[in-house]
């Protein structure tokens, strides 16, 4: 009995770390998506560029809540080397997503995350934001709900913070 449960929390602890080395790894996949509009995005695209990628579901009250944050955060900072990109996920249909997004005056562009062949993972908490530096790394991961002022701070906080390899 007790080798099966090391054997059971051993291969417990082997699959936990798979799951994180996934999600830190992410940044590295060369994801490439379609939004709703028919555009290709990839993250190498948006290299010089502050990309949020925005999971969210539209029964989802965190995601309601955010949405007009992430609205005007992307109207303000579009032309500041800065791109929101929103992945829909656990809908009933396309349509669905499409009202939603008409109805919340969504101006970024958003992605179907059930779409075939999606790359990048769906995360466990909704909504969850992925925040990637200028460079394509994984800047940061924010699970539940954010606001414009958050997302300011952040950037604002990681301009003024060197980057890791500088020396001093």
């Amino acid at each position: 009995m007790r080798f099966n449960l090391f054997k059971v929390w051993s291969t417990v602890c082997l699959w936990l770390l798979v799951v994180n080395i996934g999600v830190a790894t992410e940044s590295s996949v060369p994801w490439v998506m379609r939004d709703m509009a028919g555009h290709v995005h990839q993250l190498s695209a948006y290299k010089g560029k502050w990309l949020i990628v925005n999971y969210w579901a539209p029964w989802c009250p965190p995601c309601l809540q955010e949405m007009p944050e992430l609205v005007t955060f992307y109207d303000a900072h579009m032309k500041q080397n800065v791109m929101v990109l929103g992945v829909a996920v656990q809908y009933q249909d396309e349509k669905s997503v499409k009202t939603y997004v008409d109805d919340m005056l969504i101006s970024y562009p958003i992605i179907l995350g059930q779409a075939p062949k999606q790359v990048l993972l769906t995360p466990e908490v909704l909504p969850t934001t992925y925040i990637y530096a200028p460079d394509g790394t994984l800047y940061k991961v924010k699970r539940g709900a954010l606001s414009r002022l958050w997302l300011e701070a952040l950037l604002k906080e990681a301009a003024s913070t060197p980057p890791k390899n500088a020396l001093n």
